[in-house]
């Protein structure tokens, strides 16, 4: 995507890799909308700690960054014996796979670079296929998110008022992201239309990222407390609902996706609006038969028990805002279930989301 920085306008993707120096590059996520920063990790370890951290976060963007720092650590490993080489990148692998258990594509994306490094004979040529394969797993994912724009923008007409929750942008992918994709293509079809966007508390990734990109693209938005959703369907000023997902279940259509996800469906099912699902192939998880058994990350209650923010003079700070002997629950996630979905939006088409697991072979899935 296109960021303009003190006038001037450059293309950046959200993760890429530094060879010279074996280095992750991510843009500092947790800075903007009020500094424009991208860092190097040095080994894969600080790349883990960087999706924990969420200096790097959203769906395709971690597992872009997972999959490099799979490369990353192999390309680390110094030696020529293949045993102890393979016990290295299993270390590697799970150190990264740990790093946010909710989401599904860092494991997809660093299987999909394992299943390529066997090809190899030798150290070097599983590490030269290491990063050749978490390349390509980063171009297919600005290629997916491309064709669910192309696929979306018919969903989009003019004058639409449109919902989404949290930051599933280009910041949560590699590049022009999920369920902004077909934003971005029906803009540049001409349309007009206006987006709303939920702060998504606790981390606010709709108010500080979700509405820097629009704005970064000149589209019409504005931010709207996580609590007014209901309010604006009410009276009808919302036609149209469309989020990202974490993982995506393949056998029964089921969506995790940033906490208030499911609220947002139940309403928009309420006021019958139209409630759609943008996911690259990666996040379709074909294993997992139930939505109860997905794995819920739990983040620190500081997160919800107070907030960051700039001071006038620039610095970066945490304020708490609640009752100092209080405490909090803060999960990150919850589960929409399909019946509540009307569609999902994917590079091979819009599906039912019962339909995924009929046309699996089309979603990149091979039994």
């Amino acid at each position: 995507m296109n960021v303009t920085l003190r006038g001037r306008t450059e293309h950046f993707r959200t993760v890429s890799f530094d060879a010279k120096k074996n280095s992750v590059r991510l843009i500092e996520q947790r800075l903007l909308p009020h500094e424009f920063k991208i860092i190097g990790t040095k080994n894969f370890r600080e790349t883990a700690r960087a999706i924990t951290d969420m200096v790097v976060r959203g769906a395709g963007a971690i597992g872009a960054t997972a999959a490099f720092g799979l490369a990353q650590g192999a390309l680390s490993f110094r030696g020529g014996d293949l045993k102890k080489f393979s016990t290295h990148v299993k270390t590697v692998y799970q150190t990264l796979a740990d790093a946010r258990p909710t989401a599904v594509d860092p494991v997809n994306a660093m299987n999909d670079v394992r299943r390529k490094m066997l090809a190899g004979k030798t150290v070097a040529e599983r590490q030269f296929l290491a990063l050749a394969a978490a390349e390509e797993f980063a171009n297919e994912d600005a290629r997916h998110c491309e064709e669910i724009g192309r696929h979306g923008a018919k969903l989009i007409c003019n004058g639409m008022k449109l919902l989404t929750h949290c930051n599933a942008g280009w910041l949560a992918f590699v590049d022009t992201g999920t369920a902004t994709a077909p934003m971005y293509a029906a803009q540049a079809q001409g349309k007009k239309f206006h987006v709303y966007c939920d702060e998504t508390r606790p981390r606010s990734q709709g108010a500080s990222l979700t509405a820097w990109e629009l704005a970064q693209q000149k589209i019409s938005h504005q931010i709207i407390a996580d609590n007014a959703a209901g309010h604006l369907m009410q009276r009808g000023e919302i036609d149209l609902v469309i989020v990202g997902s974490d993982r995506t279940l393949g056998r029964t259509g089921e969506v995790t996706n940033k906490i208030g996800t499911y609220t947002k469906a139940v309403l928009a099912a309420r006021h019958k609006i139209p409630f759609y699902v943008a996911i690259p192939h990666s996040t379709i998880d074909w294993n997992l038969k139930s939505g109860f058994d997905i794995p819920i990350e739990e983040r620190n209650e500081g997160e919800v028990l107070g907030a960051w923010g700039v001071t006038k003079t620039g610095r970066r700070e945490y304020v708490r805002i609640a009752n100092p002997t209080s405490g909090a629950r803060n999960p990150g996630f919850d589960v929409t279930p399909a019946e509540l979905i009307t569609g999902i939006i994917t590079p091979a088409g819009i599906f039912k989301p019962k339909e995924l697991w009929r046309h699996r072979c089309k979603l990149g899935f091979n039994d």
